[in-house]
């Protein structure tokens, strides 16, 4: 199992001995009145794919506003689970939570100084993702709200991922703003007037950005997971060498769709109305073709989030997802923004990923008053426009 630390400045990575450590066992003592004007500090939890997170975040007490501060944030890895397969298997996915969910919410609270008693709230992501994966996390969040008897929040994934953009600007106002999230299940776009009020722009039809980076590196046996590994080849390619299909680039409604883009990548390589063939051995046409993708998937994202933002008219962008750290992608959206005087709200890799602390948001939700029941369920799946739309 490797645990990574998340930090919203600079990632460090530590590397356990492997063997897996039991939550503390902290006597529970009677329930305290906090004095109004200190800190809450809550456990946040993510299990919604193939991650395993916790953090441990500190903020104002509400009703009192602010943006939280990170204390810890540690993320367990199940990409060496998956990798033989080339993408994420639920069932495989969700027996992995059960194992490392204990473990680490132990490491968040050891690395924050913290123990069970200090926690005011906790906080979980329970919608969308993979419904044993979300069960899991949702199971423990429930168990340590009823126990330590505190307040329990629901998170929005796909919000969480846009919040981060504060976390990591704390100082800074960044909503309303237009956000785009962009990762292995999502690429969709929102009008964000508040970190809890968002109207859906639009989205992908049918592969994420992500979802098709996975799939492309599979063709070109470039393995899992495969953002960063079409990024690593990228750099030794042309990214001019491949006409690719950019699916609705020109088109006025705010949609994407990667799954036309893939099977191009498939044709290049073995031919029109191919099922298949050999990896290929060439390092130039992998390279190549590498480039040639990554640069197919920036060009629409960009293109998009540019109209969004001109006819929103909103000067602010937040951005984030897992792909959101490619460095191509990073390098486009700013110069975008640049050139139409918006301000960029885009959060460094640790944060762009899944993680634990961008269910941070769970603060302004207590300030809204917005606690869950302990009947609260998952609600799994993807978020897709509507046919026609």
């Amino acid at each position: 199992m490797c645990v990574d630390e998340a930090d919203p400045g600079e990632p460090r990575h530590a590397q356990p001995d492997g063997t897996a450590e039991t939550l503390r066992r902290v006597p529970h003592p009677a329930p305290r009145t906090p004095h109004p004007d200190s800190q809450l500090v809550f456990l946040a939890l993510e299990t919604t794919c193939d991650e395993t997170a916790a953090a441990v975040l500190e903020g104002p007490r509400p009703p009192r506003a602010g943006v939280p501060r990170i204390r810890s944030s540690v993320v367990a890895s199940q990409v060496g689970l998956h990798q033989r397969y080339g993408g994420v298997v639920p069932e495989i996915a969700a027996r992995a939570h059960v194992r490392q969910i204990l473990p680490m919410i132990d490491e968040a609270l050891r690395r924050a100084a913290v123990a069970l008693p200090d926690l005011g709230a906790v906080a979980v992501a329970t919608r969308p993702g993979l419904v044993g994966a979300l069960v899991v996390g949702l199971t423990a969040a429930k168990a340590l709200a009823l126990a330590l008897e505190v307040p329990l929040v629901a998170v929005d994934h796909l919000e969480g991922h846009l919040y981060a953009c504060q976390l990591a600007y704390p100082d800074r106002e960044v909503y309303p703003c237009v956000g785009l999230v962009v990762s292995g299940g999502h690429t969709s776009l929102y009008l964000c007037r508040s970190p809890l009020e968002s109207t859906f722009l639009g989205g992908t039809t049918d592969d994420a950005a992500g979802e098709a980076f996975d799939k492309v590196a599979s063709l070109l046996g470039l393995g899992y997971p495969g953002g960063p590994a079409i990024e690593r080849a990228a750099e030794s390619g042309d990214r001019t060498a491949f006409a690719l299909p950019r699916s609705f680039l020109h088109d006025d409604r705010l949609i994407f769709s990667f799954s036309g883009l893939k099977t191009a990548v498939l044709y290049a390589l073995h031919g029109q109305n191919a099922r298949g063939g050999a990896i290929p051995q060439d390092p130039s046409l992998v390279g190549d073709l590498a480039a040639s993708f990554q640069e197919a998937v920036v060009d629409v994202l960009v293109a998009k989030t540019r109209q969004a933002l001109i006819r929103s008219q909103l000067k602010r962008l937040g951005v984030g997802g897992g792909v959101a750290a490619n460095s191509r992608f990073r390098d486009r959206i700013g110069a975008m923004a640049a050139e139409l005087g918006v301000e960029l709200f885009i959060p460094p890799p640790a944060l762009c990923t899944d993680n634990a602390a961008m269910a941070g948001i769970a603060l302004p939700k207590l300030c809204a008053g917005q606690v869950a029941e302990l009947e609260v369920d998952v609600t799994a799946g993807l978020i897709r426009p509507a046919r026609g739309a």
